[in-house]
């Protein structure tokens, strides 16, 4: 048995992000979560390269993972894989408690806009807000080909961030602001989808939106 591990006295931390993104195959297994569920269970792996297939050892290893709920590319992770964690979930924040915090931000900076671009911000969150549900919701799903169809808060931010770095003069209309987050959301989610349909569907949306 050949031992490997970080130095005396030391420990390593192993992140795993998207654990369940892994496909299934014909018989149901995950075969990449099956190689961390042996390390987890046993501590490490057969050399099947070697002749005498050692035991390979690892440790001092710390293994962390995340995952998000099962659908669209994700699957079931298996009890036996899952005994292996202490579990930590947390629930989405409320669409109000969004709408409060990107509020005072976007009125804050706004303050000296005119008053038809100030009173174009409270529908202008509520649009977002709902083409984001339908962002997480809809068919732009993470599947293993699409992976990184992943979105979060941290995208509605960098969308509001590209709508406050203008200033009164260049936003003088509602239209002008709408021109900006139509662009914004194209940046930010747009760019980051991978086929035509896809596309399609977020042209629609913001459409349907605007």
């Amino acid at each position: 048995m050949r031992v490997y591990g970080p130095p005396n006295g030391k420990r390593f931390i192993i992140f795993v992000d998207d654990l369940n993104m892994p496909m299934k195959e014909e018989y149901g297994a995950q075969p990449p979560v099956e190689l961390l569920r042996q390390f987890a269970d046993h501590g490490g792996w057969y050399d099947r390269d070697n002749k005498e297939k050692p035991f390979n050892r690892l440790v001092d290893i710390i293994l962390v993972t995340a995952m998000g709920p099962p659908g669209g590319g994700r699957s079931e992770v298996t009890q036996r894989m899952q005994r292996q964690f202490n579990i930590l979930t947390y629930t989405d924040m409320a669409f109000e408690a969004i709408t409060v915090i990107f509020k005072t931000i976007i009125d804050a900076f706004y303050f000296n806009f005119n008053t038809e671009v100030r009173k174009a911000v409270d529908t202008l969150i509520e649009c977002q807000l709902e083409v984001y549900d339908n962002v997480l919701n809809g068919p732009l799903k993470p599947t293993p080909n699409k992976s990184h169809y992943t979105f979060n808060l941290r995208d509605i931010s960098k969308i509001f961030g590209g709508c406050v770095i203008v200033n009164n003069k260049t936003v003088r209309s509602n239209v002008e602001l709408l021109r900006l987050w139509i662009h914004e959301n194209n940046r930010v989610f747009g760019d980051r989808l991978n086929d035509n349909p896809d596309r399609k569907y977020m042209e629609d949306l913001l459409l349907e939106k605007t």
